[in-house]
């Protein structure tokens, strides 16, 4: 699989080989749905949790916006989700929208306070955000259920004819076309001249004020946009499962979401899905053995892909495509 930039001095080969890897992941999505009738539960999983990854990815990994307290947003996605579906309405498009407006309007807010600071300091403030989230969860018991978790979440078939079935293939492929949009919306970005500038900001903030770049506002505007993309993928959680716990919100979920990106690959995008695959897939299978041992694999992995990999898991795929490449350009090859 390749999802590499063009290599310099090999455009052709290239070329005829970039459609089928931007391809590959979504053929991917489709087999699954075909083939594993009986992990679609967990398929649906692995999607929420790439968008969540990808949701990260466009902060930490495009803007350099280094935050342990994703978890907000896809708590409070969750949260929003729920409450609306329990108290409103249960139409799932409506619920999802308003848990993706809840959390974009709460990282305008959020944003706006603590993304004056940096370093250390603004690392510190994701982490008090996120806690006094979790706490607030906690405490308003009549609202969120607390530590017993929001339950009675009922949702109605979505456009009124696909209905949430105990197989999960309504929610796996509403998951899937939720990631879909949301994709092509952080693709479209980042080849934006907006996302361009993101990534000058993340490489030298002062000479992008130097040359007039309005950096602040730019870096709230994105954090806004992570913010309600993780959003969905807590609302998406609250609707394939019925049921909000309170760890959405807890600091666990923010580390487990950073693996996952760090895994596949930041500012990559596809790196998202590499890296939410494997720690799932690794998690499932190899806890069926024993389940502390999964943690131990998952480490492991992450270190070796820290200290061998620095673009993570998914440049493997761009060292295979490089090979590829090399053979066809080859006297005799197919180039």
């Amino acid at each position: 699989m390749s999802i590499a930039a063009p290599l310099p001095g090999k455009p052709v080969g290239l070329a005829r080989l970039a459609p089928l890897g931007h391809a590959l992941p979504w053929l991917a999505i489709a087999a699954f749905y075909v083939l594993a009738d009986d992990y679609l539960s967990l398929g649906t999983q692995v999607m929420i949790w790439i968008l969540f990854a990808l949701s990260l990815d466009l902060a930490l990994g495009y803007a350099g916006i280094v935050t342990l307290g994703h978890a907000a947003f896809f708590g409070l996605g969750a949260y929003a989700a729920g409450i609306f579906s329990i108290r409103f309405s249960q139409d799932p498009l409506l619920g999802h929208l308003f848990a993706i407006a809840v959390t974009g309007l709460f990282g305008l807010l959020s944003g706006a306070l603590i993304l004056h600071t940096t370093g250390v300091t603004f690392l510190m403030l994701t982490l008090v955000v996120v806690s006094i989230m979790y706490e607030a969860g906690n405490q308003a018991r009549w609202l969120t259920g607390g530590d017993d978790g929001l339950q009675g979440v009922k949702i109605d078939p979505v456009f009124g004819v696909f209905d949430f079935d105990l197989w999960g293939r309504t929610a796996f492929v509403y998951s899937a076309v939720v990631l879909f949009v949301w994709f092509v919306v952080a693709w479209r970005l980042v080849r934006s001249p907006f996302g361009r500038s993101l990534d000058g900001i993340r490489q030298n903030p002062r000479r992008m004020r130097a040359i007039g770049t309005p950096v602040w506002r730019r870096l709230l505007a994105i954090y806004a946009i992570s913010g309600a993309m993780a959003g969905s993928a807590g609302a998406l959680s609250a609707h394939a499962t019925k049921f909000v716990g309170l760890s959405v919100l807890s600091l666990l979920t923010s580390g487990v979401v950073a693996v996952m990106l760090i895994l596949g690959g930041v500012r990559r995008l596809y790196g998202a899905f590499i890296g939410a695959f494997v720690y799932y897939v690794v998690q499932e299978f190899t806890a069926q053995d024993n389940p502390y041992l999964w943690e131990f694999v998952i480490g492991a992995m992450l270190i070796a892909t820290v200290l061998f990999l620095d673009e993570g898991l998914i440049s493997l795929g761009d060292k295979a495509m490089r090979r590829l490449v090399g053979r066809a350009a080859k006297p005799g090859g197919d180039a």
